[in-house]
């Protein structure tokens, strides 16, 4: 019998599940974006499209244990050509999501229009790219937000999503701006500029431009991304970012996303990780008597309050009877307060030494210490 404890209904979409594969170059096209809807996941959305497309370079792709970079910029595809691919990719049903790409508002909706023709359920809207400086401002002008969302709103019957940068001085700001052009969702958010490394024998970067960085990198500014734009708007949030495990995804529903987007680790590992994903956030949502995935959404946000709102607690650290590692010193090297002491397997804290900053108890492999009263 199917469990329907995922079972999300996004924008008025019915979804098996919250999983969405986001845009990039593993749904570059109807064939893949197929496979990634028989891999399971509840939607899928195209590589972007734009007007022109440009020629690829290489290498354009690099990765490390924690993330990776990008330097690819859109679909090779013609927009016509989407009619076909689109096509392809729901000839077994399916939920997809055409990302579109532009420089002006008449643009991007022409674009938007002709993928609502050839079938897409809905339209992203990207409006950044790590690449090309000229598109990244874009995310940063609420009022370019404003106008782009509000001719796409107008020009198609489908849902709109507006998906945001942290690369921007004010997200709510942005984020509110896609509201008042008639969004009915914001995704958040792309991959942040970056350079993944440098090679310090030949003093090459990993990639000769800069790039989009994704993966691990970026999920804890994605999920405060989400968590600020959760509390700006009252529209669905769509979270992306360095999402590879199920407890990722749950992270990101607590924190008031509707839909989590995965794309780096479907490239790095392969489509089978979406099911791994979703076999994941089903046990977790049974081992917790969840029925369905509307108990959790938003539950983090309640306990995530302001600087402002922060008390001074009286908080020490304080040793448990867990065992420790003889040769293990970890919390006495890192305090940096000096209230920690060590003499075998016996850890001592100074209490009138000890602020209550809390570093030990995540330093310590044991889980030996703890903050208390």
């Amino acid at each position: 019998m199917e469990n329907n404890m995922l079972k999300t209904n996004f924008l008025g979409m019915e979804l098996k599940n919250p999983l969405i594969v986001a845009a990039g170059p593993w749904n570059r096209d109807g064939a893949n974006l197929r496979e990634s809807i028989a891999a399971g996941a509840g939607a899928v959305v195209t590589e972007s499209i734009v007007s022109d497309t440009l020629m690829d370079v290489g290498p354009r792709i690099a990765c490390d244990g924690c993330g990776a970079q990008n330097i690819r910029l859109y679909s090779d595809i013609q927009v016509e050509g989407w009619q076909r691919e689109i096509e392809i990719a729901k000839a077994d049903g399916g939920v997809l999501i055409a990302s579109v790409s532009a420089h002006t508002p008449s643009e991007v909706a022409y674009l938007a229009s002709k993928l609502e023709k050839y079938g897409a359920d809905a339209i992203e809207l990207s409006v950044s790219n790590p690449m090309l400086e000229s598109l990244e401002v874009v995310a940063s002008h609420a009022d370019t937000i404003y106008d782009m969302t509000k001719a796409i709103v107008a020009a198609v019957k489908i849902p709109v999503l507006v998906k945001l940068s942290q690369n921007t001085t004010n997200i709510s700001k942005v984020a509110k701006a896609a509201k008042e052009g008639g969004a009915s969702c914001v995704s958040a958010i792309n991959t942040v500029r970056g350079i993944l490394g440098i090679d310090l024998e030949t003093c090459q970067p990993t990639l000769s431009t800069y790039g989009g960085i994704s993966g691990d990198y970026i999920r804890p500014m994605a999920l405060a991304s989400v968590a600020t734009i959760a509390q700006t708007v009252d529209i669905p949030v769509s979270g992306i970012g360095g999402v590879s495990e199920g407890r990722h995804a749950l992270e990101y529903i607590m924190l008031g996303a509707s839909t989590v987007q995965v794309g780096t680790a479907v490239l790095l590992h392969g489509r089978q990780i979406i099911q791994k994903i979703i076999g994941e956030m089903e046990q977790w949502m049974q081992d917790h008597d969840h029925a369905s995935i509307d108990d959790i959404r938003g539950k983090a946000l309640a306990n995530l309050k302001s600087f402002d709102e922060m008390r001074y607690e009286p908080f020490v650290s304080t040793v448990t009877g867990v065992p420790c590692e003889e040769s293990c010193n970890r919390c006495v090297e890192t305090c940096m307060y000096r209230a920690i002491t060590k003499a075998g397997q016996n850890v001592k804290v100074e209490r009138d030494k000890c602020t209550g900053c809390g570093l030990c108890t995540f330093i310590c492999p044991a889980q030996k210490l703890s903050l208390g009263r």
